[in-house]
């Protein structure tokens, strides 16, 4: 692989820390800014919502600029964003920085697969789109924990100046390693975007990605707080949970392809889910024993991000059957859904903590996705019914 996709890789893992990292310092950051949890809690909702729009919107927007210099521009405000996370006076400095951060993610990953097959030949594109993705699973291993205790131990605003020094090194990267000739594709247009959002059948999908997503993060947003005051973990503990968490994900990912290889993604999905909710229901239970939460964290972490795989190969699937000239933007457009489910999940689970207590975000987050598995159950039910007329329309022709 060339050196270039190492670059990509390192900047997946500087945009994967700083949007994780921030759910292991929701108490330090209240506690600090003298907010509330659920005012915390937006910070991971508005980073995702930057997400959700930046990937739509700003990569039409620039669509005609040279790639190199498109991608070198966002880790520059991707490190503008960190150093301004890490100097903010206040909460609404902190939620600017947040917003102008998730803006560049939102449109790094949106080019990303397309950057990363554009530096190999043909028959090595899956590898390289793997390996620039791998740079998430990374930070959620590494990354996530150790800002986690950066943050804890040296103050929140040390772990964003931290990221800001990745986000330096993936710029350096991009300029010295990335080809300045790569292809350009051809300009997304607002109207191929708007061809996919009239696709009913895609739009399922996209609201089976965000019920996913949302229901994990309506309790996942608050994990720490949970650890701490329920389980009675230090606040130190916390990063080992979530190196635990993360672990647990990395090996979900790749269990979670492979059964999306092997039972189609439908099938994979509902699995998936089902356990998805049942993990979520059990932290209800568990979060009181400092054993049996660091357990769950261990079968939520496999199940969280598990249908990554199996959530994408279905848009491919139904984009190439229903709008073929706009795959890419379909793909795309999913990346957004999946960052809408994350902001609307925190921000439920924010007035959850408000209304019911910290401790019903959990079971909450299951119903969430148990309304996803109905979904999927639903347009699995879908494809079956389109796949039984196609021979009767073949028959009449």
């Amino acid at each position: 692989m060339p050196l270039a996709l190492w670059a990509l890789t390192l900047s997946a893992f500087a945009i994967g820390t700083t949007e994780f990292v921030i759910v292991g310092l929701i108490p330090t950051i209240s506690a600090s800014l003298q907010v509330s949890l659920p005012s915390a809690g937006l910070l991971v909702s508005l980073y995702a919502l930057g997400v959700a729009v930046g990937a739509p919107l700003l990569t039409a927007l620039t669509g005609r600029l040279p790639r190199k210099w498109l991608l070198s521009g966002l880790m520059a405000l991707f490190t503008v964003g960190n150093l301004v996370a890490w100097q903010a006076p206040g909460y609404e400095a902190l939620i600017a920085a947040r917003v102008l951060t998730g803006l560049a993610h939102g449109v790094f990953f949106s080019i990303g697969s397309t950057l990363a097959t554009s530096l190999v030949p043909k028959d090595k594109g899956a590898s390289a789109i793997a390996l620039m993705f791998s740079g998430l699973t990374v930070a959620l291993v590494t990354g996530v924990p150790l800002g986690t205790f950066i943050g804890q131990h040296f103050g929140w605003q040390a772990t964003f100046l931290a990221v800001a020094l990745l986000g330096v090194l993936a710029l350096l990267g991009s300029l010295i390693l990335v080809p300045a000739n790569l292809p350009k594709p051809a300009p997304t247009s607002f109207a191929s975007q708007m061809a996919v959002l009239a696709q009913p059948r895609l739009l399922l999908v996209y609201a089976m990605t965000a019920l996913g997503y949302g229901g994990s993060f309506t309790a996942f947003t608050f994990l720490a707080p949970m650890l701490e005051r329920q389980a009675g973990y230090a606040p130190g503990a916390v990063a080992l949970i979530m190196l635990l968490y993360g672990v647990s994900v990395a090996v979900g990912n790749i269990w979670g392809g492979r059964l999306a290889d092997r039972k189609g993604p439908v099938a994979a999905l509902k699995i998936i889910f089902a356990g998805l909710a049942l993990v979520l229901l059990a932290l209800t239970f568990t979060a009181g024993s400092k054993w049996l939460v660091a357990l769950t964290a261990l079968a939520w972490g496999a199940v969280a991000f598990g249908n990554v795989a199996g959530l994408q190969l279905y848009v491919v699937s139904q984009a190439k059957a229903r709008v073929p000239h706009a795959v890419d933007v379909a793909s795309g457009l999913n990346i957004a859904a999946f960052n809408v489910g994350i902001a609307g999940g925190a921000g439920l689970g924010g007035l959850v903590v408000e209304r019911l207590g910290l401790m019903a975000t959990p079971w909450v987050g299951a119903l969430i996705v148990l309304a996803a598995w109905l979904l999927t159950a639903w347009s699995g039910r879908l494809d079956a019914v389109d796949d039984e007329s196609m021979p009767i329309a073949a028959d009449r022709i």
